[in-house]
């Protein structure tokens, strides 16, 4: 009764600010050091927590890394609904855009390509990231059909508009600009 009444004066309480703190530490030492130069001693001294805290909840430093990666797309990118097909993937590529290009970004886009060389838990990292993005883009697909548009299939809004935008971040080979990004989708979506 006690720890309801706790938890009804506490939205979120004491577990969702150390989720939050551990993974914010987890994101800037990825920026900071890149996966694999960091211990989960590092992480929870930047978090402010004991390390047994994150071995309780999360049981290894690649479990707690694949978290940060998987969670971190849910938060980010919100699924457009502006009436169109172009119009939903210009606003969502836009977003996709800025959010990769930020810190946090470059670093979760790096963590995921670190974690799929490790272990099991780095392969889930990879399929469940591309999970969440393939779900978004099914989204903004649904709603075309439901429209009577006649859209692309979920690989080439993969191939086309995030492939690219992540290649650019991940090896620095120029800016994603809004003329960029509203090219990418213009050779998805071509003009009749």
């Amino acid at each position: 009764m006690k720890e309801e009444q706790e938890r009804a004066r506490r939205p979120g309480g004491r577990s969702a600010r150390v989720r939050a703190a551990v993974h914010e530490a987890v994101t800037d030492l990825v920026a900071e050091r890149d996966y694999g130069n960091f211990t989960i001693a590092d992480v929870a001294a930047r978090a402010g927590v004991a390390d047994t805290s994150i071995y309780r909840r999360w049981g290894s430093l690649e479990a707690l890394t694949t978290e940060v990666a998987t969670s971190w797309l849910t938060t980010t990118s919100p699924i457009p609904d502006t009436g169109s097909l172009e119009g939903d993937l210009r606003a969502y590529a836009a977003k996709v855009a800025h959010d990769i290009s930020g810190p946090s970004g470059l670093a979760v886009l790096r963590l995921v390509v670190a974690l799929t060389t490790g272990e099991q838990d780095g392969t889930r990292a990879r399929d469940d990231f591309l999970a969440e993005r393939t779900r978004q883009l099914q989204v903004l697909l649904d709603r075309a059909r439901d429209r009577g548009e006649q859209p692309p299939d979920t690989l080439d809004m993969l191939d086309h508009i995030l492939a690219p935008m992540y290649i650019r971040v991940l090896f620095g080979a120029g800016p994603l600009t809004p003329e960029y990004v509203d090219s990418l989708v213009d050779r998805l979506l071509p003009r009749s």
